[in-house]
């Protein structure tokens, strides 16, 4: 695991001590991301630099070093990721007869792209990755994301430059880098806590999309973004070809290709462990790992004390019945605020999952034992995991015969009722029907009795329902509703807010939240469960597989079946996140007082004071849970104090 950066300067042409010193100085701001590691290459002839951090995990002598030449001379590259069918790859180039200094995955990459052209290379690549790539021949620069976006890459076009880098921090140290805020990213980011894909927080730099290339001319000036493998394509596919076995041959597909992604996952020449919570996506992942492995695997989670916020028992347990080496931290609430000061260095443009805050703390533990880690990230999108989903077909029954103003009528009842009232009737639910925070759920998801599910969908993430009325100079921010076209052949409602998720959510929020909180403790996270080849096949299932009697990830269930009893991990699903709602009306109040005090917001000029204090009052009083409002208003005034 790496960062990334660099430039290629058409017009300026500095000369090549001046284009080491920048690169450096790029290179420098990602230490964490590559703290084993830098170094800088440069052709000052054509005006490229290419910046590089590392982080041994794979081949750990100096042959692994990056920037890398292919062995023919023709193309350099810089790269972030790790490539799981790299020794494939390797006998294939063998037998072509190229030559190999050492055995890491960047030499199987530079080498590929030599003989088979970078878009044929990445779209024979199973695994997780960004890079940039110069063709000196050709003089083109190439930069190429995965396909579902775990490793970021930024870009953008100054005149004749373009600039790129892992993170934005490393674009800003560029002198020419422009640092204009976009009036409409931040309505965006109000809207939903991040910054959609390509938008950033700055006007005229760009995030480049999963699944995506882009090549720079390097004569010419001009950039041409393109798509070498698109989700829509592996979902038309797979309706195509949808399984046609029974639940037994199914299981056993989904289960063996699962296996191999964490087998190929599992490959390391540094300590490797595993996140687990204790839920159905990490007990997986852990459970097929210590499969695998003739030693107890290490596992970590941490805990809280505060109610409902800690599944570590869950975790223990489930290490327990696996025989794992098992390690828990229990933060103190003092503790986990500690982290808010950092988090608009970590996160260097607006981000606002609350979240972030426990998956650092799980980062920094797990670092001190380990250089990498797996994780269960992306099986809720794969395999309808989320409440959302089964409430949404729960709830589509029980309407399905009821008029407009019955509907009208029932939702007015929902939320009438305070969510205090809710929390304590639901606690004496089934435990089929049992959910965290269950008062603010049900105000939310009482929209769907008043609204078509695509309206209701849109709602569940939308924070700010009209962030343009919030923020300033805002006129037409990215609706990522309106820009992700679903495929005709998604017509059942829960497929449709899967796709939307895989589409958005997951890239925008869960990986980019993973990614710079791991990464700022130069932790190295693998996601099995995305392996683009379990994505594909994840659209070849019926919907029975993944829902099944209002049960969800159903087939995951079935697989996890095989390895800890249901009893240790058959519970409502969990969130990972913190007490907020509490915190902003206890110990983090005078914080949060100043920041989004008059003077504070009309400082920094990106939003209106009255709407923001409205809902603080509110929910100062109790009247409203406006958390996730307020996080995000505070988390963009933070970012203000630390970058404007």
């Amino acid at each position: 695991m790496c960062g990334i950066a660099g430039f290629i300067d058409l017009k300026t042409r500095l000369s090549q001590p001046k284009m080491v010193k920048v690169g450096q100085s790029m290179g420098h701001v990602l230490s964490h991301r590559g703290p084993d590691a830098g170094d800088v290459w440069v052709d000052a002839e054509t005006g490229v630099c290419l910046a590089h951090r590392r982080l041994t995990v794979v081949d750990l002598t100096e042959t692994g070093h990056q920037p890398m030449e292919s062995s023919c001379g023709q193309f350099v590259t810089i790269y972030n990721g790790e490539i799981y069918n790299a020794e494939e790859l390797r006998t294939e180039l063998l037998a072509k007869g190229r030559i190999f200094r050492g055995h890491s995955d960047t030499e199987v990459l530079v080498e590929g792209c030599a003989v088979w052209g970078v878009q044929e290379m990445a779209k024979r690549l199973v695994g997780m990755f960004a890079f940039a790539i110069w063709d000196k021949r050709e003089r083109r620069l190439t930069l190429v994301r995965d396909r579902l976006g775990i490793k970021p890459l930024y870009w953008g076009l100054i005149g004749k430059q373009l600039l790129f880098g892992s993170e934005l921090k490393a674009l800003r140290t560029h002198p020419d880098c422009p640092k204009d805020v976009d009036r409409n990213a931040v309505a965006s980011f109000l809207r939903y806590s991040n910054i959609p894909a390509p938008l950033t927080i700055y006007r005229g730099i760009e995030k480049l999309q999963p699944g995506h290339m882009l090549s720079f001319d390097g004569v010419k000036g001009i950039p041409i973004v393109e798509s070498y493998w698109t989700l829509e394509d592996a979902v038309q596919t797979g309706k195509d070809n949808l399984l046609s076995g029974n639940d037994e041959e199914v299981i056993q597909e989904v289960g063996d290709l699962l296996e191999d992604s964490v087998k190929r996952r599992m490959v390391a020449d540094v300590p490797l462990g595993a996140f687990l919570s204790g839920g159905i996506d990490s007990s997986t992942v852990v459970a097929l790992m210590q499969k695998n492995s003739k030693t107890p695997i290490r596992s970590f989670s941490i805990g809280f004390e505060e109610k409902g916020y800690n599944e570590a028992q869950y975790a223990a347990a489930v290490a327990k019945h696996l025989k794992t080496d098992h390690t828990e931290l229990y933060v103190t609430s003092q503790e986990a605020r500690e982290v808010i000061p950092k988090l608009s260095d970590i996160y260097d443009e607006p981000f606002a999952d609350s979240s972030q805050i426990p998956t650092y703390l799980v980062s920094a533990l797990t670092r001190k034992h380990v250089t990498v880690a797996l994780s269960g990230d992306g099986g809720d999108e794969l395999f309808a995991g989320y409440n959302r989903y089964t409430t949404v077909e729960r709830f589509q029954k029980m309407t399905r015969f009821t008029n407009q103003p019955m509907r009208q009528l029932i939702s007015s009842a929902i939320r009438s009722c305070p969510t205090g009232v809710w929390d304590s009737i639901l606690k004496f639910a089934p435990g089929a029907m049992r959910m965290s925070r269950p008062g603010e759920k049900m105000h939310r998801l009482s929209h769907i009795y008043s609204q078509d599910t695509e309206s209701f969908y849109h709602n569940l993430v939308s924070h700010w329902d009209q962030p343009q009325k919030v923020a300033v100079g805002a006129d037409n921010p990215l609706d990522m509703m309106e820009n992700t076209p679903i495929p005709a052949s998604v017509s059942n409602t829960v497929e449709r807010m899967q796709y939307l998720d895989t589409m958005t959510y997951l890239p925008g929020d869960i990986l980019t939240k993973v990614d710079r909180a791991s990464m700022a403790k130069s932790l190295e996270v693998r996601v099995p469960i995305l392996d683009h080849r379990l994505v594909e096949l994840s659209w070849r299932l019926p919907q029975k597989f993944k829902i099944r009697e209002g049960q969800s990830k159903w087939i995951l269930r079935q697989i996890l079946d095989q390895h800890v009893p249901r009893k240790l991990f058959d519970r409502p699903k969990v969130g990972f996140s913190v007490p907020v709602q509490a915190w902003l009306r206890g110990p983090l109040k005078e914080w949060a007082h100043e920041l989004l005090s008059k003077d504070s917001i009309d400082r920094y000029g990106l939003m209106k004071w009255q709407p923001i204090n409205q809902k603080w009052q509110e929910h100062l009083s109790g009247k409203h849970d406006w958390q996730y409002q307020l996080w995000s208003a505070l988390m963009l005034q933070s970012w203000c104090q630390k970058w404007l």
